[in-house]
């Protein structure tokens, strides 16, 4: 392990940009980072640090294993992975939320609350990109249900009879309208996280205190500026 440099894993896709312009606010500057999307590796010598660009989804795996010291990952696909790594800060942006939703025309009737009624169903297929999160929240609330590992489009499952159910990500819900689908129960709201390699943690404590100290206070501002 390289005391002099920090590692820190950023994902692919769309939280890249948002990545590297918070870590550009703490005098961390990699906008450069996003404009090639074929390069993974990338020094920043006069920073000491080292950034590498994952699949969203293997950057917990990354920072568990050491080859990233810290690493932005969304609260979603933290809790999916199930890795054994620290949980340091939330970043606040890449905001989303889990649901249960279903077709419009099999919803179950609600209770005086507002909530449906999900007591009413029998064992349901849940179609999900997300198995453990889904077992969690239905054992949470004693129902049982079978898990469909899907890697996307999950819209579309119900409407081919390959589930019942699904529990997917949404922001605005559009796509779940756009496809006869109804948000039944929430789940969780879930943003980006700073997590770290449990040893890193302990071996850089300082860098990486500093570094969280200084994330820290940028959000702090931003939230007290609006």
């Amino acid at each position: 392990m390289d005391k002099d440099f920090l590692t820190i894993a950023l994902p692919k896709g769309k939280l890249l940009i948002d990545s590297t312009q918070l870590l550009s606010k703490v005098g961390i500057e990699c906008g450069h980072v996003n404009e090639d999307s074929r390069k993974l590796f990338y020094d920043l010598p006069d920073n000491k640090v080292k950034i590498i660009i994952c699949r969203p989804t293997d950057i917990p795996t990354y920072v568990e294993y050491g080859a990233a010291d810290l690493g932005f990952v969304g609260k979603d696909t933290l809790l999916e992975e199930n890795k054994d790594v620290a949980e340091l800060l939330d970043l606040r942006f890449g905001y989303c939320r889990f649901v249960v939703a279903m077709l419009e025309t099999s919803v179950p009737p609600k209770l005086p609350s507002g909530e449906y009624d999900l007591s009413l169903l029998n064992h349901q297929r849940v179609a999900t990109k997300f198995p453990r999160v889904t077992e969690s929240f239905f054992s949470s609330i004693g129902m049982q249900v079978t898990p469909i590992k899907l890697h996307g489009n999950m819209e579309l499952a119900p409407c081919v009879d390959l589930s019942e159910m699904i529990v997917d990500i949404v922001s605005t819900g559009k796509t779940l309208r756009e496809n006869h689908l109804v948000e039944v129960a929430p789940i969780l709201e879930a943003t980006t996280r700073l997590i770290a390699n449990r040893v890193a943690y302990r071996m850089k404590y300082e860098r990486i205190r500093d570094l969280v100290e200084a994330l820290r206070g940028y959000l702090q501002a931003e939230v007290s500026a609006k």
